[in-house]
């Protein structure tokens, strides 16, 4: 139902407000606008297209940055971050971004 815009402006609306009785399904397609918004920003926030993230190292610290945030502000899964920041397996993004966190914890 409408176009594409409406579709996101409605779930940005729906943030932070979806209740127990909405069904999984929409969560989850919350989760992944608001997971788009936050890899749209830090993109532009570091200058890259988005091709950028498919040539660039699975380990490289602004991908792993990309994935902190992601895990942090939205509720998608390893696999879901790891397949959108092109981290590599999902065992393997889990285990680098475990490791990134930590390093970033001991230099404060």
């Amino acid at each position: 139902m409408g176009s594409e815009g409406f579709r996101e402006e409605m779930l940005q609306k729906m943030e932070g407000r979806l209740g127990e009785s909405h069904s999984g399904e929409l969560r989850r397609e919350t989760a992944r606008a608001k997971g788009e918004r936050i890899v749209a920003e830090e993109l532009k926030r570091l200058g890259w297209k988005e091709k950028e993230l498919g040539v660039r190292r699975k380990g490289d610290p602004a991908k792993l940055g990309i994935a902190e945030r992601l895990r942090k502000e939205t509720t998608l899964s390893i696999k879901d971050i790891a397949a959108r920041v092109q981290l590599g397996s999902s065992r393997s993004a889990n285990a680098q971004l475990h490791r990134w966190l930590r390093d970033r914890a001991t230099k404060k």
